[in-house]
């Protein structure tokens, strides 16, 4: 299995805090399990259910717009979403809710990425409401996804019109210890997907033993995923799927703008878009397991020049290859983005930059990097 390394440095921890309350995880001192139960007491504290209702005035909120690829400001739906091409369909927040559907494309509805049938039988509020984990999608496909668990298709018996898929798990590799059918998003929304798993796993651990108890045999789909247990939560495979893919896709722009979208909506934080070094410093075990260390991982040298830059161009000198550049704008869009970047001796321009302050997000096999600049 190659080592795939999760790199998040100072600059791109300063921009996903940069809207959190000061001292905000400043009671998150522990590591392992410790740390868990200081962040779950740290979200629960000031978290205001609003209500199932309340979701859909949320979701017409900009954060859930498509500020990010098309950036035309309809609904951005992780299931018909095609980041490098043109959507089959679109949303408009409030206008497009789903009634009835027969097909994809129709309405969008609130998915549960944690089925509401895994805790029906034991406590639905505020599982059933917080948006960290129920999120708008299309209602086709969240209706094909069905209570499924997610995972690593092998074999596909349905694709989406974007590429999200479900058929038969892939039993091999990070996936490996089940063969049963699963639903799998694409590339660039799998950290998103393993990032509110998580933030379920803590915000909701004191509940977990009863909620799998009670599932038990109501719910054959909701003991898949989860052990029983209050701390680790999930079992060996969805675990390791889980940090595989918070690995594997960093947080994103779109990530940062929900996060604070949902903090100033209900009062509380998902810690992994915070602080994506979190994870592993919980499930410490299964990380070790995967090699998602990065404590041996060097950097190279990369260099940003001139900053400010009193022109709107902006170079970057790496001695790494770069696969792909976004300028994010402090409203957290991505206005430039370049895939397989070319460059001159090493050297990568952005070029066009109108005065502001801007966020480089750099690529380079699968490691992310977030410098700051100013264009004057």
């Amino acid at each position: 299995m190659k080592k795939t390394y999760f790199l998040i440095l100072l600059a791109i921890s300063h921009f996903a805090t940069a809207q959190a309350p000061a001292g905000y995880y400043n009671s998150a001192t522990g590591s392992g399990y410790t740390l868990k139960t200081q962040l779950k007491t740290i979200i629960t504290s000031g978290h205001s259910d609003q209500g199932y209702n309340s979701l859909w005035s949320l979701y017409t909120n900009s954060a859930y717009r498509d500020n990010f690829y098309e950036v035309n400001n309809t609904l951005l739906d992780i299931y018909s979403e095609r980041p490098s091409g043109t959507d089959s369909y679109e949303y408009t927040p409030g206008s497009d809710q789903c009634g009835n559907y027969s097909a994809e494309g129709i309405c969008y509805n609130r998915e549960h990425l944690v089925p509401q049938s895994y805790f029906d039988n034991y406590q639905v509020n505020p599982m059933k409401n917080d948006p960290f984990h129920v999120v708008p999608t299309d209602g086709w496909v969240n209706g094909v996804r069905g209570n499924l668990p997610f995972g690593v298709v092998a074999s596909a018996n349905y694709t989406s019109t974007n590429g999200s898929k479900r058929g038969t798990n892939l039993n091999s590799g990070y996936s490996a210890g089940f063969t049963g059918t699963v639903f799998e998003p694409i590339d660039e929304f799998k950290g998103d997907v393993a990032r509110s798993l998580l933030y379920f796993a803590t915000r909701y651990q004191d509940l977990m033993d009863n909620f799998y108890a009670a599932a038990n045999g109501s719910s054959t789909q909701a003991t898949v995923m989860f052990d029983g247990s209050i701390n680790k939560v999930f079992n060996d495979t969805f675990l390791n799927i889980l940090l595989t893919w918070h690995t594997n896709d960093p947080v994103s722009a779109r990530e940062i703008a929900i996060n604070n979208a949902v903090y100033n909506f209900q009062g509380n934080r998902n810690p992994y878009i915070d602080n994506p070094a979190y994870a592993c410093q919980v499930w410490v075990t299964n990380c070790t397991a995967l090699n998602l260390s990065t404590a041996d991982f060097a950097v190279a040298e990369l260099k940003l020049y001139p900053n400010p830059s009193p022109n709107g161009t902006v170079y970057i000198s790496s001695e790494k290859d770069i696969d792909r550049i976004e300028v994010v704008n402090i409203r957290g869009q991505i206005i430039q983005l370049m895939d397989s970047p070319q460059a001159h001796d090493q050297v990568y321009s952005i070029e066009n930059l109108q005065s502001g302050f801007y966020f480089i997000r750099i690529t380079s096999d699968q490691v992310v990097e977030t410098r700051k600049i100013i264009v004057q």
